[in-house]
Formats: C-alpha cells, sequence, structure tokens
C-alpha cells in the first residue's frame, strides 16, 4: 500500500487554501496538525475525491484515483467533520444502508454491521434510533460506519469530537486495534489523541507542510524554546498578553508560566523539556496570540 500526495494546490478566489502539499504514506497512523484554517479538511475531501484541487494528483498504489475513482472509493473508508446521519434509522439500519451504497453482500452485510457494532461498543442500542443516541455514541457509529467495507486507507477528521476522556481512550483502542495492515489518517484539535496513537505527525500550517515526523522527533525540534518562569501579580497580565502560554499554575509566590518563544522572556526563565502540546503552540503561536 503506497499513498501519494503530489503539489496539491487548492485555491478559492486567487485564496491558496493549499499550496503544493506532498507526501507519501506507507501502512500506519498518521496525525496531520493543524489549526483552524490550515487546510486538514480541504485535503481530506481532495484525497477522498469530493471536491477536485487545482494542481497536483493523489495516486494510490500507483494509479492515479482520478482515473478509476470507483476502484480507489472501495478501499477508502471515509468519517468527515460533519458526520451526517438519518436520525430516525436504527443503528443498525443505517450501517446497512451504509453498506448498500458500497455494494456489499447483503447477507454478508449484517454480519459484518454486527461486528463493527459490538467494536465500537453499540451492539446493545443498536436498534434504537440514532436520534436518541448520545453524542459520543453517533460518534462511534461514523467511526463503524467508515470500516464497513474493511477499507485500506481510513481517513477521520476530527473523529474525537463529542468524545469525553473515557471515549477518546475506547477511540485510541479502536484506531489501535484495526490499524494494523491500514492507512490510517486523522486530524483532531485534541493534542494528545495524536501523541497516543500516531506513529508520524503531518504538520499543516497555512496551507502548507510545516514539518513530519515522529512524535518525539518533533518535539525535540524546539529543545530551548519552552520555558517555566514565576510571575507576581503585578506583572502577570502584562506576560499574558505579550506571550504565548501553554500553560499557568498559580502558587503562594506568584504564577509560574509556561511560555512557548524563541528566546529567554525573562531573565528568571528556565528551559523546560517540551511536550507535543507545547509543539502544537509553538507551530500556530500566531493564532494563539490573536
Amino acid at each position: 500500500m503506497l499513498l501519494e500526495v503530489n503539489n496539491i494546490t487548492k485555491k478559492y478566489d486567487d485564496i491558496d487554501v493549499l499550496h503544493d502539499v506532498s507526501f507519501t504514506l506507507k501502512p500506519g497512523v498518521y496525525g496531520l496538525l493543524g489549526s483552524n484554517g490550515s487546510g486538514k479538511t480541504t485535503l481530506f475531501r481532495i484525497i477522498c475525491g469530493l471536491i477536485k484541487q487545482n494542481t497536483g494528483t493523489v495516486v494510490y498504489n500507483h494509479d492515479d484515483v482520478q482515473t478509476n475513482p470507483d476502484a480507489f472509493r472501495s478501499v477508502l473508508g471515509f468519517l468527515p467533520q460533519d458526520f451526517s446521519y438519518y436520525p430516525d434509522f436504527t443503528g443498525m439500519k443505517f450501517m446497512l444502508y451504509i453498506a448498500a451504497l458500497k455494494g456489499i453482500n447483503k447477507s454478508f452485510a449484517r454480519k459484518r454491521c454486527l461486528v463493527l457494532l459490538k467494536l465500537v461498543g453499540l451492539e446493545d442500542v443498536c436498534n434504537k434510533k440514532i436520534k436518541k443516541y448520545s453524542g459520543g455514541m453517533k460518534q462511534r457509529l461514523g467511526i463503524a460506519q467508515a470500516m464497513i467495507n474493511d477499507p485500506e486507507v481510513l481517513i477521520l477528521d476530527e473523529p474525537t469530537v463529542g468524545l469525553d476522556p473515557k471515549e477518546r481512550v475506547r477511540f485510541r483502542n479502536l484506531i489501535s486495534s484495526f490499524s494494523e495492515n491500514k492507512i490510517v489518517i486523522l486530524s483532531t484539535h485534541i493534542v494528545s489523541d495524536i501523541e497516543y496513537i500516531a506513529d508520524e505527525i503531518i504538520v499543516l500550517n497555512k496551507g502548507k507542510l510545516e514539518d513530519r515526523g515522529v512524535p518525539s522527533e518533533l518535539v525535540n525540534t524546539i529543545n530551548g524554546s519552552v520555558w517555566e518562569v514565576l510571575v507576581e501579580a503585578n506583572k502577570l497580565d502584562h506576560m499574558l498578553a505579550e506571550h504565548v502560554i501553554s500553560n499557568q499554575k498559580h502558587s503562594v509566590n506568584g504564577t509560574v508560566l509556561r511560555i512557548i518563544s524563541k528566546t529567554k522572556p525573562t531573565h528568571n526563565a528556565h528551559p523546560v523539556q517540551p511536550t507535543l502540546e507545547d509543539l502544537y503552540l509553538y507551530y500556530f503561536r500566531e493564532d494563539a496570540v490573536k
């Protein structure tokens, strides 16, 4: 399996939403990291064939996916950010409907749907109407429908939206359980979800590929750019206004700020070991101070 994104550019009204984005993916779990407006959803929709790029190609196993889109869709699973469903359908009816759209044999489809609904923890409510599901249950149904055809390429756009911490753990375990021999690409604003499950991270910033690598390697690139400093109460507002803050903790002596900065922010600041969340704020610090 090989998914190649080659020099993808997408413009709306002469504004580059994506600019010359290229990367190659083999089986594994990839986290797409980017702030709002960075082009993540547009890139996913291009890969899935829902919109067309202005320039560039998406190639799967050496075949341009636009040449034979049906063949690529047969091995593709997709959970969009705005996952849509029929509220009066039951979970099972909806899954069977998706199976029919995918052209899955009817006798096999029911068995497959039962397996997936059990896998995502919806077996006991599969005959209830979706409108009675919680937000987390609806999101898990979305993950199940994306897996209906046992895809080779699985794309999940903000899959943890609406999930509480316990359900996010369940989600991470789900991804781990069915990611073997698949190319899985997911985006999320919950940085810890990517940190725990992604083999590699792709950083998309203002429509351009900013960086790529395993989480630990990327985090190490900002050594010396994360600081902690104890700030007195009368200086706190100024520090908050002037710097990108990843954390603040109050103490009896003042407030300890964790600051993202290429240069030492104050004379008494000391460097600390960065985290993936610090990395996110480092790349998107311009958005953080707006």
